[in-house]
């Protein structure tokens, strides 16, 4: 495992390589990237990264998404098989009918979907900044794919607006149910209670805070609480408890694992950089199209 390790870093810095890795990677995986974030971070440091070479250490979108915001750099995905189910719910056809149906409407596409469809959309968000990008779209109706809970969240809290909910969902977030929220508060009642704005409205309405990822991260450290029940996938859990000794950190009910996110390991990693595998490309007609949407999504927290 050393071994391995300090190649990949001599083939890191030989090959002018940057390791980005998704919260929901495997801890040796997260050890070794040079940046951990949610979608939005990673979005932005793909854009900015100076070197020439990404590995992404996450699902296809996100590798595709660098790819968008860097076409002149190489970017590799370790998995090929790291999909999204969210991301594949949804087709170009059925968005472009939706627009047909709606012709007054506005495109969100939050940014867990495929470079074909932020093509076909106004402008991406993340889970991080869907409500001030719904805020802001110039349109008072708006088509939002493909989550429907995320969706929801953003409803609530821009009631001045009408959104059209594409009816996907997140394999993982939507298992996780009111009675399993409730079950784990009975066993810690002083806990905190924080959610994934991609579990269902009514796991949404009984929690004391509803953040990204990284907004957990945050929240973690700067809250004065000791005890936080944790409604997202279990990999983050495992970095909560790393970054936060003293504190506890407890799943609601079962742990909850994305089977995809967790398909990556070390070995994959060390063999994308010694084969250079694998490379993701996106047509330039679509890119086109694709950067105008990411690069507004961009510009809000």
């Amino acid at each position: 495992m050393t071994e391995m390790v300090e190649d990949i870093r001599r083939l890191k810095k030989r090959l002018d390589a940057v390791i980005l890795a998704h919260n929901y990677q495997v801890e040796e995986v997260q050890a070794i990237a040079d940046h951990i974030g949610d979608s939005l971070e990673l979005s932005r440091i793909a854009a900015s990264a100076p070197q020439r070479m990404i590995v992404f250490c996450g699902v296809k979108f996100m590798a595709e998404t660098a790819k968008i915001l860097s076409p002149a750099k190489t970017v590799l995905l370790p998995r090929l098989d790291a999909g999204c189910p969210m991301a594949d719910m949804i087709t170009v056809a059925e968005l472009r009918s939706l627009r047909e149906r709606h012709p007054d409407a506005a495109v969100v596409a939050y940014v867990n979907s495929s470079a074909e469809i932020k093509a076909e959309s106004d402008v991406c968000c993340t889970s991080a900044n869907a409500v001030a990008v719904v805020r802001q779209v110039p349109a008072r109706r708006v088509i939002f794919v493909p989550d429907q809970n995320l969706g929801a969240y953003v409803q609530r809290r821009v009631p001045e607006k009408e959104l059209i909910l594409y009816e996907g969902f997140c394999f993982v977030h939507s298992r996780i149910r009111v009675n399993d929220i409730e079950a784990t508060k009975r066993e810690h009642p002083q806990a905190v209670v924080v959610v994934h704005p991609e579990v269902p409205p009514a796991v949404q309405e009984i929690a004391d805070e509803i953040l990204s990822t990284s907004g957990m991260l945050r929240f973690a450290r700067s809250s004065d609480k000791l005890e936080f029940i944790v409604a997202t996938e279990q990999g983050l859990l495992e970095r909560l408890k790393q970054e936060n000794p003293g504190k506890a950190f407890y799943p609601a009910g079962m742990a909850r694992i994305c089977v995809n996110m967790k398909r990556t390991e070390l070995a994959d990693v060390h063999r994308a950089l010694k084969e250079k595998k694998y490379e993701v490309r996106v047509p330039e007609a679509i890119r086109e199209k694709a950067v105008r949407a990411l690069n507004g999504m961009l510009k809000y927290q």
